[in-house]
């Protein structure tokens, strides 16, 4: 796996291996945690290579792992959208959830994030700087021939970012296919995350899936950003006084 900020190279549909993967029902199906909070976890990497890493690896690190060398497949990294306990580990309202920690402890790997969340992850999980990567948006991090994008979408969180891979946007908390990532929370910005959802992705074609952080809209785990932009109440917010009306506090 290698870093690059300008790295063009693409790989064919042939060469990618993309999953989606539900907590509490794909993997961590004992843990009634994994089951309330409905997150998705996503494996990315290049099938000639054998290279792939997990984003928001939480909850059953193990099976995660599992799943991944039952499809002949091995972990060189992972990638966080942002630091809350249901994506990279940590204490959630004082239930422990598995998650980086527990991947270092079993993987060398370095762990991907945008350099803004950097601290906030250091303090959610206890893991070092020494394990964690810096990214600034624009970024690509390439698994075998496979090149990831990172977008800095903050909002949500200072350092939220998301992944375009293939034609598909891995959304964390920042977009979901009905709704956005709350922005009362400490380190949210109201402000940011409209130009995070307007400005930042308005360059994301409308033919690119939307793989979200949450399965928040059963019985469909993705849709086009075409689609999502139509039917999303957040996109029908089309002025900042409109946005900070609602979303402002």
């Amino acid at each position: 796996m290698t870093d690059a900020s300008h790295d063009t190279s693409t790989a064919g549909p042939d060469r990618l291996y993309f999953r989606q993967l539900l907590a509490g029902r794909d993997f961590a199906t004992s843990d009634q945690v994994a089951r309330q909070m409905v997150n998705f976890v996503y494996l990315v990497g290049d099938r000639q290579t054998g290279e792939a890493v997990i984003v928001d690896p939480a909850y059953g690190i193990d099976d995660l792992l599992g799943i991944l060398a039952a499809d002949g497949m091995r972990c060189v990294g992972a990638l966080g959208t942002h630091f809350h306990p249901d994506h990279v580990g940590g204490s959630l309202q004082g239930w422990a959830i598995e998650g980086i920690t527990r991947l270092l402890e079993v993987a060398d790997v370095p762990v991907h994030l945008q350099a803004d969340e950097l601290p906030w992850v250091e303090r959610s999980t206890g893991v070092g700087a020494v394990d964690l990567v810096g990214h600034s948006g624009g970024d690509i991090v390439t698994v075998g021939e496979v090149p990831i994008t990172l977008v800095h979408t903050p909002g949500h969180t200072p350092g939220s970012q998301c992944f375009l891979v293939d034609g598909k946007l891995i959304a964390g908390d920042t977009l979901f296919l009905d709704g956005c990532g709350r922005t009362d929370f400490p380190g949210s910005d109201p402000a940011a995350m409209y130009d995070s959802l307007m400005h930042r992705l308005a360059r994301v074609p409308d033919d690119t899936v939307l793989y979200p952080g949450h399965f928040y809209s059963p019985p469909d785990a993705s849709a086009t950003m075409g689609q999502t932009r139509a039917h999303n109440y957040v996109f029908r917010l089309t002025s900042p006084e409109q946005w900070m009306s609602m979303f402002g506090g």
